[in-house]
């Protein structure tokens, strides 16, 4: 029996589950702005896991890069998510009225 598949479809379902308010709160705090902050954090996951020794854990590192570079088009549908009133705009952000952009 092949156990280590389990626990990385696991953990990979697990990860993409954590990132769902991760990129909900980053875009409620600091807007689509903070896009470079995944892409970097995807290319430290990516290279730690390529140095990772266990099988299992280099997966879930790799899994999480991939997450992170997922979220920043996520990011941006988010901000869209938010014009459309699914979910709240953070109240400080400063809004253009005009066109509804956000500064």
């Amino acid at each position: 029996m092949n156990w280590q598949s389990i626990v990385v479809g696991a953990s990979a379902f697990l990860i993409i589950g954590l990132f769902h308010p991760i990129v909900i709160k980053a875009e409620y705090y600091f807007s689509k702005k903070i896009w470079p902050v995944f892409l970097a954090a995807g290319f430290c996951f990516l290279l730690w896991a390529f140095f990772m020794p266990g099988q299992i854990l280099a997966c879930a590192l790799a899994v999480t890069g991939f997450t992170c570079w997922w979220s920043i088009l996520e990011l941006f549908e988010q901000e869209e998510r938010v014009k459309k009133g699914w979910f709240p705009q953070n109240p400080k952000r400063k809004t253009n009225e005009k066109n509804k952009t956000v500064s």
